[in-house]
């Protein structure tokens, strides 16, 4: 412990007598570099030649370290502004992405807005809930139902044409048949020639043409539109264009999308007037003479 000791006890003053040296030497320079004359400044000039050059070569090293780190925080904040950008790119995508759907739901909203109808025909508006459609079944559920004066039967319509009809309601929902559906029998009219047909769902995008009247009159093309007869429909409304299958068999493309079935129009069509009592409307003619045998028709007289 006591050779220890010694080095201890040597070097505590060796310490301070370089520190005091180096105070000094401090003081010196301080004291020298104010001194105010021509033969002090030509040797502080000598000094600072002698001393510049090779500290500024030590130095080099801490100034490109210095300029590193200098890029480096700069990268740094780079890199942070590059992650910003990405987040709000993420972000605006998104936002195209709802922009997108509202200008299509706009559209379709604009298209419905914009579809000629009957005058006397009024409908409500529903979107599509579910597509329950299957390879038995084509049908779909709107959000409307008996709350909103549906009543089954009646036919509903996109955008761009006919889409089917009401077969079952509730109270907030209805179940939509689509005219794709194996069930689904609608007499159309064929146009320009007027040819009547019957349009045949069979689970196909596109639905055979039976019954025709004269199949030579008809062309791939020709429009299509419901006819009216029985009551099932109202008359008038776009249905499709006729085209020529694999087959060889007349069939109908539909003009409404089935493939965004988002927004429909169900059209409140009322049934026809039936006539009970024809006497009101159409009087018999007036019966001059003797009354005639029973079931003998009357001649008309001479007006008086």
């Amino acid at each position: 412990m006591a050779p220890r000791q010694r080095h201890i006890d040597y070097a505590r003053p060796v310490r301070r007598l370089m520190l005091a040296v180096i105070l000094l030497v401090l003081a010196a320079i301080f004291l020298f570099w104010q001194i105010d004359n021509p033969r002090a400044e030509r040797l502080r000039a000598a000094i600072v030649d002698k001393v510049v050059p090779p500290v500024h070569w030590i130095s080099a090293p801490a100034t490109r370290l210095t300029q590193m780190v200098g890029s480096f925080q700069s990268y740094a904040r780079l890199y942070e502004q590059n992650q910003e950008l990405r987040r709000e790119l993420q972000k605006m995508k998104a936002w195209k992405e709802a922009a997108v759907q509202l200008e299509q739901e706009n559209a379709k909203l604009l298209a419905q807005n914009q579809v000629r109808l009957d005058p006397m025909l009024t409908s409500v508006s529903g979107v599509v809930l579910a597509d329950s459609g299957s390879p038995f079944r084509q049908s779909v559920l709107l959000n409307v139902g008996r709350r909103d004066g549906v009543v089954d039967g009646w036919a509903v319509m996109d955008g761009l044409g006919l889409v089917g009809r009401i077969a079952g309601v509730g109270e907030g929902t209805a179940r939509v048949i689509l005219l794709t559906d194996i069930t689904s029998k609608v007499p159309v009219t064929i146009q320009p020639s007027g040819q009547r047909a019957l349009l045949t769902g069979d689970n196909s995008r596109l639905p055979p043409l039976d019954f025709l009247e004269n199949a030579d009159d008809v062309r791939p093309g020709d429009r299509v539109i419901s006819s009216g007869d029985g009551g099932v429909f109202p008359s008038g409304l776009l249905v499709g264009q006729v085209v020529q299958g694999t087959d060889r068999r007349l069939r109908l493309r539909l003009a409404a999308d089935y493939e965004r079935l988002e927004f429909l129009r169900v059209l409140r069509s009322h049934p026809a007037e039936r006539l009970e009592d024809t006497g009101a409307l159409i009087p018999p003619p007036p019966v001059f003479g003797p009354p005639m045998p029973p079931g003998l028709l009357p001649t008309p007289g001479p007006r008086p």
